[in-house]
């Protein structure tokens, strides 16, 4: 058996008006992430910490914010995409462990169905993947609730 890990980073500014898009459900807010997808903070990180442990380059590289044909794409089928590439090159997930900085909204209680929506396209189980959420003790620009920032790490195997 193969181990590989990855680790996945990402940030989006906070815009007035926004859908706010956090692991792949709808978090009810005024302000959402600024991006040129829906700008899911988490599973953009996510994707970037499993193309990153199977040596795949990054997110950016696969699906370009040049490209028109990801300007306001679901986040999710962007996960979809990346976990085709993982098992076409033999991998699976062990588990997930990923912390989201925010300041507000307090988003723990949506945690649940975040774990729910992500399992079945992550084809692991909820208890596989651990979602955390942090301040930033109102210091920088998470804490100016001027964005939004998360880390990945995965574990997977061949």
């Amino acid at each position: 058996m193969k181990l590989r890990i990855g680790l996945g980073y990402d940030v989006h500014r906070l815009k007035e008006g926004r859908p706010f898009w956090l692991g792949g459900i709808l978090v009810p807010h005024t302000h959402g992430g600024d991006g040129h997808s829906d700008a899911d903070v988490l599973v953009h990180v996510i994707c970037d910490a499993l193309l990153g442990a199977a040596n795949m380059r990054n997110i950016g590289f696969h699906f370009s914010d040049k490209d028109p044909k990801y300007k306001n794409v679901d986040s999710k089928l962007l996960l979809t995409e990346v976990m085709a590439m993982i098992e076409q090159a033999g991998y699976t997930i062990n588990n997930i462990d990923s912390t989201i900085c925010l300041q507000e909204p307090k988003i723990n209680a949506f945690i649940p169905e975040m774990k729910n929506v992500l399992a079945p396209l992550l084809k692991i189980s909820i208890e596989d993947i651990s979602i955390k959420a942090t301040t930033s003790e109102l210091m920088g620009f998470v804490g100016r609730k001027e964005g939004i920032a998360a880390h990945a790490v995965v574990l997977i195997q061949k």
